[in-house]
């Protein structure tokens, strides 16, 4: 298999890189405070330089405004329920945020005043997931602006059914000259295994005169699916710049994906766009695809103004595990053993962070191929990958090397029902593969993630990333189709559950290892923060996060409580994070860990926040949208903090 794809050759890549070093333009941290993007910057080091909140006086912040969008269903009527995890984005001096209604809200960034609101008027339907979902929008502004001419600042919207909506920052109206009249169709270009619209859940990264976006499809349930596709866009006229296709032309119909659903970054004075890219279809059988497929479950650098590949690595070689590389690589210069390197961190669902040099895609410390477990004879056409990329540093963040511990509590509640499933689930350690045998093969990590959509935040100071990251076991079993339909006589689906991989051999369950009583059957913690010395590669401190809920009670924070949504991290020494089940907004002391500050809000806040200053005072934003990955309570809240005055 490919183990490290480098697109040009040594001396060439080492010219580019000195090149960009010494052209380079545009500075990779802001030198002004910026919360404009997904990630608060295209670096995606969710930092912000402001200090007026610090972790001596953090613990007087209060709710200064906030704001329901009325965008919500509970999956109870007659929409499916609402998934929403948008960054509020801070720019032209107003505070943009998109729902899963598919509405952009502008509002003053003061007081959550309305200035305008724009509606897409889509279809609210779950064409490609489970609920309706929207992660927030994208912003840009021309270098120039020309006084008196509409759309010189555009906010962007995507929607489930394949659209990006261009509309006037400053009015709300639509920039009628971008597309088809203010919208650009991304399924104009889906014509192989059309099987699902190619949604926009995803803002688009915006990087100069580049709008760069990618698409979320439906996973687990085909086997010959859209093949990925990235696009880049001129930000005004939306005229297709250049196209990445992620898959081999040779094989793009037998299989599908290996797409870009998350967030991108970016170095804008070294001119590259770094994709984190999913894995192949289907997720969990590769006999349709055992040619090499370079790209998928990779990290990919581009040229900004070509689309072409300057490197790539890829994680996971012959992804049969959904380890789609879910968030987007964080950038920053480090210094390792006294020489500056640029540098970027990549987390992904098995819980490792991969470093690297992000202009060669060269190791910072060793990554190294190491042998993994191969079949057992069940699964008739697959070919497994000998072995898979480990980075050395920093460590894995979750033990992958046995199953973790059987909660006793649990196993008693289930009269010993969590031992009987452990003993009746294969485990090899990490990569082991799926099965026919038993109840199917033990996944820790699982494809809930270790570490999620969040990605890691930087601080640039202190060159001190920050994680946040779950403790979750599930289980895959496969079927032969015969089974795989007698299985599923009135099955439901979702997140978990089972899928058909129509077109492959065999369907597939997964499912989470819980009790009768819905208790987990693994030892706690079930979720932690960490801080990492990315000097040494070594673990600052680490600890659990929020606390584990249901049916009305919460569990001790020392338990923690799965993660989904990112931390946010300052100058001030703050990390400022929503991300747990206990639907609580928090802030942690940078330097220690200390839990310093929290509050409660409607729901789970699955989002990043946004820290951005505005006349003088800085302020703190959560959306509060919930996800039913965590558990079923949705929100329609925008909560904003500041200090008194």
């Amino acid at each position: 298999m490919i183990r490290f794809t480098l697109l040009l050759t040594s001396a060439l890549v080492a010219g580019v890189a000195a090149q960009a070093q010494t052209e380079r333009t545009a500075p990779l941290v802001p030198e002004t405070a910026t919360w404009d993007g997904f990630h608060g910057q295209l670096n995606a080091q969710k930092y912000s330089p402001l200090s007026q909140i610090t972790a001596d006086n953090v613990d007087q912040l209060e709710k200064v405004w906030e704001v329901h969008t009325g965008d919500l269903s509970d999956g109870t009527g007659d929409l499916a329920a609402t998934v929403w995890s948008a960054t509020p984005v801070f720019a032209n001096d107003t505070l943009y945020i998109g729902t899963p209604f598919y509405r952009i809200l502008a509002l003053d960034p003061a007081t959550g005043e309305e200035k305008w609101s724009f509606d897409t008027k889509s279809t609210l339907e779950p064409l490609t997931q489970p609920a309706i979902k929207n992660r927030g929008v994208a912003y840009w502004e021309a270098d120039e602006p020309i006084e008196g001419e509409a759309c010189q600042k555009i906010v962007y919207l995507g929607t489930m059914d394949a659209r990006l909506f261009a509309v006037d920052a400053d009015t709300g109206e639509p920039c009628s000259d971008f597309g088809e009249d203010g919208v650009f169709d991304t399924n104009q270009y889906n014509t192989v295994n059309a099987r699902f619209p190619t949604s926009l859940l995803q803002p688009p990264t915006v990087v100069g005169n580049h709008v760069v976006l990618g698409w979320a499809g439906s996973d687990w349930d085909w086997a010959e699916a859209p093949p990925g596709a990235v696009f880049s866009l001129d930000p005004q006229s939306g005229e297709l710049q250049w196209t990445f296709e992620t898959l081999p032309e040779d094989i793009r119909q037998q299989t599908g994906t290996a797409n870009v659903w998350t967030a991108m970054s970016a170095d804008e004075g070294a001119g590259l766009v770094y994709l984190p890219i999913a894995s192949p279809s289907p997720n969990y059988w590769g006999g349709n695809r055992t040619e090499e497929i370079p790209y998928a479950t990779s990290t990919t650098a581009l040229d900004l103004e070509t689309g072409e590949v300057v490197w790539s690595r890829q994680w996971v070689h012959h992804d049969i595990w959904d380890y789609d590389i879910n968030s987007a690589p964080t950038l920053m210069d480090i210094t390792v053993d006294g020489e500056e390197i640029p540098a970027l961190i990549q987390a992904t669902k098995q819980g490792f962070l991969f470093v690297v040099n992000r202009l060669t895609g060269e190791d910072v410390w060793p990554i190294e191929e190491r042998p993994v477990p191969g079949g057992d004879g069940t699964i008739e056409g697959e070919v497994y990958a000998e072995t898979q990329p480990f980075p050395t540093k920093p460590a894995p963040l979750l033990d992958q090397s046995h199953k973790p511990d059987v909660w006793w509590i649990a196993d008693a509640v289930s009269l010993g029902g969590c031992s009987k499933l452990w003993d009746d689930l294969w485990y090899e350690g990490m990569y082991t593969p799926p099965t026919l045998n038993g109840s199917g093969v033990f996944t820790y990590p699982d494809s809930s993630g270790g570490v999620q959509w969040g990605g890691v935040a930087f601080d640039p100071e202190s060159q001190t990333a920050i994680v946040n990251f779950s403790h979750i076991v599930q289980y895959i079993q496969l079927y032969t189709r015969e089974d795989y339909d007698q299985q599923t006589e009135g099955a439901t689906n979702g997140e978990g559950g089972f899928h058909p991989q129509t077109g492959a051999p065999y369907g597939m369950s997964l499912k989470t290892a819980l009790n009768w009583a819905g208790m987990p059957c693994w030892e706690p913690p079930y979720g932690e923060i960490a801080a990492i010395d990315m000097g040494t590669g070594d673990i600052k401190w680490r600890r659990p996060i929020g606390s584990s809920q249901r049916y009305g009670f919460y569990m001790p924070e020392s338990m923690g409580s799965p993660t989904i949504g990112g931390p946010a991290v300052t100058a001030g020494g703050v990390i400022f994070i929503g991300a747990t089940m206990d639907a609580k907004v928090r802030a942690y002391d940078e330097a220690t860990g200390e839990e310093l500050w929290e509050d409660i809000v409607e729901a789970p806040a699955v989002s990043i926040p946004a820290v951005y200053e505005h006349e003088g005072r800085q302020y703190v934003a959560f959306v509060a949208g919930g996800n039913t990955i965590l558990k079923d309570q949705v929100g329609d809240q925008i909560a904003v903090y500041a200090l008194p005055e």
